[in-house]
């Protein structure tokens, strides 16, 4: 599906924080993100050829203008503004608009932008009035889903709806705090290859120009105007920094190992990690495989060699502590402890609102994320799933794994997920998939009540089941048999031959 491309226009120097908040908003809204792309341009040539008003060009690529408005009515060129000039081409068009005005006194505001304010009002528009960021955000989200309805048909799912809002009121300013941190403090190679690998450049791009604005759309860099110098935001820091932990010293990970269930004085191994979050989630992967047990198993003629917990366990258990932690706590770290019988990650703050224990317990849950820049930047790399199925299939690892399901807890207000491990008894550990001769995998197994279990053990057996057949041996109703039965087959472990009376039911035969 083609996305649409929206034209962000403001005075840049006055609106740049609004600007980045409003092009964040659009690439981590589950929905938005799906069907428009931001676009911010200052003042360049959209390619080598010198234009009068290249802002022009760029926006005539664009199917949606969005103004934002303050006091400053910005440098002339020529009669008007480039601000003002965009406008009038947005209206030419008849391009779908939306007009934000920061503040309720418009008597602070330059003579010339009052100007601007009733053109605008003749044209027809009712412009929305903002106080903060936050304010915006919430403002544009909805302004934007309507243009979306109605200019293009598209409208957000229930879950989508839900999820945006609560983002939005769980999102952390810490993400958006800029700072002085300049582009080559960052790791270059690594933005570059992501920029590629989620197809925002081709592999031959290197214009550091159009790099640089692709990572200030995406919300991880700012532009300081008076000069045109980059900076990276709080989330750039996190995702690209070299050592973020320079910056932010709670963007440390502390790793312990421990001989027993205990913690200890003398941990058998110990890490202090201050990557960017890529790096830092496979640094902890290592430090838990280094420090896990892998016994051998013998299947056929070949060797096979077990991890005592899961990788995309461990993997999925650290990157949503480092995408949903709470940065605003200076003062502690995420910690990894790894010990005899279990793996205990801790994540400083309680999960965002309106997520809780018991509905992370029960997998009934909308993603919803507190840092959700950083949070979509791993899931481009596929490193987290954004949709709220992280703690489920964390579950399925473990208990295809042989192990029981993850545990979430609070302690001394920080979230913490356990992976209970095999403790002295390594064979329960199940072999990889594609070795396993398990007809039906735990995490599917654990989803059966005993009477769906006792059915399958018929089919492994051999025998073909009926209806009424079912209802003699478990004393249950037709329809209660009907329902077994569909549970089975959406499982993928029994199907359905003939029709009416003749009607039976048999082991799937696995290709």
């Amino acid at each position: 599906m083609r996305k649409h491309r929206i034209f962000l226009s403001s005075v840049q120097k006055e609106m740049e924080p609004e600007r980045l908040a409003v092009s964040s908003l659009i690439t981590t809204d589950p929905f938005l993100s799906e069907h428009l792309n931001p676009v911010l341009f200052d003042k360049e040539p959209v390619s080598g050829r010198k234009a009068s008003k290249p802002y022009l060009n760029c926006l005539d690529s664009c199917q949606v203008y969005l103004l934002l408005m303050n006091k400053e009515y910005g440098q002339l060129h020529g009669s008007l503004s480039a601000t003002h000039y965009e406008y009038r081409h947005a209206q030419k068009r008849s391009m779908p608009s939306l007009i934000f005005v920061k503040g309720r006194d418009d008597s602070l505001r330059e003579k010339e932008t009052k100007d601007f304010f009733r053109e605008i009002k003749a044209d027809g528009y009712t412009y929305k009035r903002f106080d903060d960021r936050l304010d915006l955000r919430i403002e544009v989200r909805r302004s934007l889903i309507r243009i979306l309805d109605k200019e293009f048909g598209i409208t957000p799912t229930k879950d989508e709806s839900k999820s945006g809002i609560d983002t939005l009121e769980a999102t952390s300013p810490f993400e958006t705090t800029q700072t002085e941190v300049a582009w080559n403090q960052l790791d270059h190679n690594f933005a570059k290859e992501w920029l590629t690998k989620i197809g925002d450049i081709p592999e031959t791009q290197t214009q550091k120009s159009n790099i640089l604005n692709l990572l200030r759309t995406r919300g991880l860099m700012w532009r300081e105007q008076d000069l045109g110098e980059y900076h990276a935001l709080a989330a750039g820091i996190l995702f690209l920094g070299k050592n973020p932990s320079a910056i932010f010293p709670q963007c440390r990970i502390l790793a312990d190992a421990y001989r027993g269930t205990t913690p200890d004085p003398n941990p058998s191994d110990q890490q202090t990690i201050s990557n960017p979050a890529p790096k830092a989630v496979q640094s902890i992967v290592d430090f838990v495989n280094r420090n896990t047990r892998h016994p051998p198993r013998i299947v056929g003629l070949n060797r096979v060699v077990l991890d005592e917990y899961p990788e995309e366990a461990v993997r999925e258990a650290i990157v949503n502590a480092v995408a949903h932690r709470n940065y605003e706590d200076r003062s502690r770290t995420i910690i990894v402890e790894v010990f005899f019988d279990r793996v205990v990650i801790s994540s400083p703050g309680p999960p965002p609102p309106p997520l809780t224990l018991a509905k992370l317990r029960r997998g009934k849950y909308r993603p919803c994320s507190r840092n959700p820049v950083l949070a979509q930047s791993l899931a481009l790399l596929n490193l987290m799933e954004q949709r709220g199925s992280g703690f489920s299939r964390m579950k399925s690892t473990m208990l295809d794994h042989g192990l029981d399901a993850p545990e979430f807890d609070m302690a001394d207000d920080y979230f913490q997920v356990v992976l209970p491990g095999p403790g002295d008894d390594l064979n329960r550990l199940r072999l990889p998939a594609g070795t396993d001769v398990a007809l039906v995998p735990p995490s599917v197994e654990d989803q059966l009540n005993k009477r769906q279990k006792k059915m399958v053990e018929l089919l492994v057996n051999g025998e073909e089941l009926t209806s009424r057949m079912c209802e003699g041996i478990f004393g249950i109703t037709r329809d209660t048999a009907s329902r077994d039965f569909k549970k089975l087959i959406s499982s993928e472990i029994a199907t359905k031959i003939g029709s009416g009376r003749s009607t039976r039911y048999v082991l799937k035969v696995k290709s």
